[in-house]
């Protein structure tokens, strides 16, 4: 096994100039998945990935002790940076500082982020040169337990019919965890505060129409509900990558799939590091050639 692992390596050193630096810590304990498999799996997927990663500040969340442990988000560089990833400078509200956000803009820079265990890519809803105004509308159909899955699914099909009726097209995907993320594509010229507004407004309407479904923050936690999440339509609040990994147990993905796929009885743990890396084909190809005006 030794002898296959340096093999391994070898190989994956030969497609890039980031350094490999303990490739067989376990970060998946139960999945049974080294270091080396998550670099593995996000070269697998960069040609998939790298188009919506591209120019957006990022957010880390690390676990250099693997998902067993706790892990912590980043936002800054961190120390010893290679030359090779590109940063973004902005003011950051929270610190009250400048943060130079990583961009993930290359091959060795997703390779770069495996290798410091940023097992979760959360990336931003504009791009470094607009960074005050959105390219992307996100909604995030979140549930709370013990609510159904099946359940959630209808949820997001009634939040798409409610853009179709707008004339919006929108595409969806897992969060990897317990909810499903709607997305739409956006021309330029668009705010943060008209998007917000837009989004809390359809899930109003869609909470007035359908059980279980709230739309306002105090009551998003109540057991049993769904909400219609608006919030992360705000200037550097980010939404989690397709195809990121997340830190479960199952090492589940974030996975973009088309609406006909989403079906009574598909599960978020059907899309792993294994089922996401054998994809040839990606659902949200045409994503950036569908550009809409919120109306």
């Amino acid at each position: 096994m030794a002898g296959d692992e340096d093999a391994r390596v070898e190989a994956v050193r030969k497609q890039t100039k980031a350094e490999i630096t303990h490739p067989d810590r376990v970060l998946y304990p139960e999945a049974g998945l080294s270091k080396l498999d998550v670099i593995e799996y996000y070269l697998g997927v960069a040609p998939l990935l790298l188009p919506y990663l591209r120019d957006r500040p990022i957010t880390m969340h690390r676990f250099p002790g693997g998902v067993g442990e706790e892990g912590f988000y980043e936002k800054d560089a961190p120390a010893g940076t290679p030359a090779f990833v590109e940063t973004f400078t902005h003011w950051a509200e929270a610190p009250r500082r400048d943060v130079d956000f990583v961009l993930c803009n290359n091959l060795d820079t997703i390779v770069w982020l495996a290798n410091i265990a940023a097992l979760e890519l959360h990336a931003t809803l504009s791009r470094a040169g607009s960074y005050d105004s959105p390219d992307l509308l996100f909604i995030d159909i979140d549930p709370e337990p013990p609510f159904p899955f099946d359940g959630v699914i209808e949820i997001a099909r009634v939040v798409r019919d409610r853009l179709d009726e707008r004339g919006l097209r929108s595409f969806v995907k897992t969060s990897g965890k317990k909810g499903l993320h709607i997305v739409v594509p956006l021309a330029a010229g668009h705010t943060f505060d008209a998007l917000r507004e837009f989004a809390h407004d359809v899930g109003k309407a869609v909470a007035k129409d359908t059980p279980h479904v709230v739309a306002e923050l105090p009551r998003s936690r109540e057991k049993g509900t769904v909400f219609v999440d608006y919030l992360q339509n705000a200037p550097g609040k980010t939404m989690v990558a397709p195809y990121s990994l997340r830190a479960t147990p199952g090492a589940t993905v974030s996975a973009p799939l088309r609406w006909e796929d989403l079906r009574p009885g598909v599960r978020p743990e059907d899309y792993t590091y294994r089922t996401v890396l054998s994809r040839k084909a990606d659902p949200w190809k045409d994503l950036f050639k569908d550009r809409q005006r919120i109306p």
